[in-house]
């Protein structure tokens, strides 16, 4: 018996060494999408880390823990591999809706900003001062914004670069619109302020048409999220108290734990449908 457990031990060691190797190359290639995915998620939240790539890995090896624990102590390796993939894409979930929140905060504070630049350069000021004002004064994370493209520009980069650089880095609808315009008002000569006062006004437009669609629909969000956690309250009352026997073949069996991840899956997949049917862009 020791034998034929030393025997196994070293041939399935053996077996995971053999596939380590031969899918380290799509590993590698894997890591390299997911950290460069991710820089560019946190750039533009101003977070810099210096070990991203480690961290990476060391989620990937608690997910592959949270696999084997799911499949050997607990024996459900079919919900061990679903709940594990769904694990992985925890990070980015969360990290798209900061980022989105953060752009969103931006495009808030935007209006009130080109207001404010408008009766700058009304004042007599240059653009590049008025950016500076409002890099100061302004409240984050805009302010943070026009400070790194005051900073650009005082580095030696021309204007329409920094513009261009924020635009691509924002990505925002009313960022994108109030860069043009500023480029357009600069190559023709026109006047500025009265520029960004136009722009101002269709931007509060914009922003109030958005706050009423979401006002209008914050019932359905709620509901749509209420419904996603329904399936899972079922579960538990069929298991402790309507019929445990049968429930339980859902874990037990692997055609019950297909059926229950199936279900979950769909049930993940309907509420993020749901949450993207229901947000507005306008």
């Amino acid at each position: 018996m020791p034998i034929e457990f030393l025997i196994s031990s070293v041939l399935f060691g053996s077996a995971v060494a053999m596939a380590a190797w031969a899918g380290e190359p799509f590993f590698t290639h894997y890591l390299d999408r997911t950290e460069a995915a991710f820089r560019d998620k946190l750039k533009r939240l101003r977070i810099y880390p210096k070990r991203l790539r480690v961290t990476i890995i060391v989620w990937c090896a608690l997910v592959l823990a949270h696999f084997l624990l799911m499949s050997l102590v607990f024996d459900v390796p079919v919900i061990g591999l679903v709940l594990s993939l769904l694990l992985l894409g925890v990070p980015w979930y969360f990290l798209k809706r900061w980022t989105e929140k953060r752009r969103e905060l931006i495009e808030d504070q935007l209006a009130d900003s080109m207001v404010s630049l408008s009766s700058a350069i009304k004042a007599g000021l240059s653009l590049a001062q008025a950016l500076e004002i409002l890099a100061k004064q302004s409240p984050k994370p805009i302010s943070q914004e026009f400070g790194q493209i005051i900073a650009e520009y005082q580095m030696g980069k021309t204007m329409e670069r920094c513009l261009d650089e924020a635009r691509e880095r924002l990505r925002s609808e009313n960022f994108a619109l109030f860069s043009a315009a500023m480029q357009a008002s600069r190559e023709s000569g026109g006047k500025l302020n009265e520029t960004v006062e136009r722009i101002a006004v269709s931007v509060r437009e914009m922003q109030r048409l958005e706050r009423k669609v979401i006002a209008d629909t914050a019932q359905a969000r709620t509901s749509a999220f209420y419904m996603a956690l329904v399936p899972f309250a079922i579960l538990a009352l069929y298991y402790f108290v309507v019929d445990p026997i049968n429930t339980e073949k859902l874990f037990t069996t692997v055609i019950g734990q297909l059926f229950l991840c199936a279900s979950i899956v769909l049930n993940v997949v309907a509420y993020l449908w749901a949450r993207h049917i229901l947000n507005p862009d306008i």
